[in-house]
């Protein structure tokens, strides 16, 4: 399962990168730029959610060696 969260998190990364490339600094905010920002905006939240995930499975497996 933490390969899944790595593969996740690297998709989000790329798509961070590949978004990145559509922005227009002068119309941030209109047409293909707008989506570009929103899409950035939503990778990053899923690359937070990830590496939530993996230090939560972190400190899963910890408690698991301790009991």
């Amino acid at each position: 399962m933490k390969y899944v969260f790595y593969f996740i998190l690297i998709l989000a990364i790329a798509s961070i990168i590949f978004n990145a490339t559509k922005l227009d600094m002068n119309h941030l905010l209109q047409g293909q730029s707008q989506i570009g920002a929103i899409s950035i905006v939503a990778a990053l939240c899923v690359g937070i959610l990830m590496c939530i995930m993996l230090v939560s499975h972190k400190i899963k497996d910890k408690y698991e060696e301790n009991n």
